[in-house]
């Protein structure tokens, strides 16, 4: 089985996310882009937020934004924001499933993730208004990388899940997007790894 279709049976359909949400959370979409390297290995794709942005600076998130006027979709938003924060055409995305849809709790969004499988890594091309560099941690790195750790934020302690590779934090509602793709991804991947 192709990988495209084997990821859509475990994904939930792109159709997912076409009704409006039913309360006053701000609508939003990222794409979680997806590879194989040369090896077979599955990759993801993110962007780490520069560090003087007013919102979410520094941080590591998926390529994504607030739902346009223009934008037809929710899947139109995710492709237009990953073109324009790393250089993404949306020819070259495949979107292949969803995942549930993800609040924020500090800034009130309702992120809708769309998977997208690449044919291969592309020359990523950040914005340099948005993106201070771009991250491709195989999915099974992450999944190693699963921890729970204390931050503080805001005056604010609190523990929370997380992901940590190559030095790097991942956490929030990134964190909780990359636990809903492992969760659905991981019988697939140790198919994969044994085949």
């Amino acid at each position: 089985m192709s990988l495209d279709r084997a990821l859509g049976e475990v994904l939930l359909g792109l159709d997912s996310h076409d009704g409006p949400a039913a309360d006053a959370q701000v609508a939003a979409a990222v794409l979680v882009p997806l590879y194989e390297d040369a090896g077979g290995e599955l990759h993801v794709v993110l962007t780490k937020r520069r560090g003087d942005l007013r919102r979410h600076a520094g941080e590591i998130s998926f390529p994504g934004g607030r739902r346009d006027p223009g934008d037809s979709s929710l899947s139109e938003t995710a492709l237009r924001e990953a073109e324009e924060e790393i250089g993404l055409p949306r020819a070259e995305v495949t979107l292949v499933g969803a995942l549930q849809r993800t609040s924020t709790f500090a800034t009130n969004y309702a992120i809708h993730p769309f998977v997208g499988l690449l044919q291969s890594a592309q020359p990523w091309l950040a914005s340099e208004l948005e993106v201070d560099s771009v991250l491709e941690p195989s999915l099974r790195e992450l999944g190693a990388g699963a921890t729970r750790t204390r931050m503080q934020r805001r005056g604010i302690a609190f523990e929370t899940d997380a992901y940590v590779f190559d030095g790097e934090l991942v956490w929030g509602a990134t964190a909780r997007i990359l636990e809903s793709l492992l969760a659905r991804t991981g019988a697939l991947l140790d198919r994969r790894a044994i085949g």
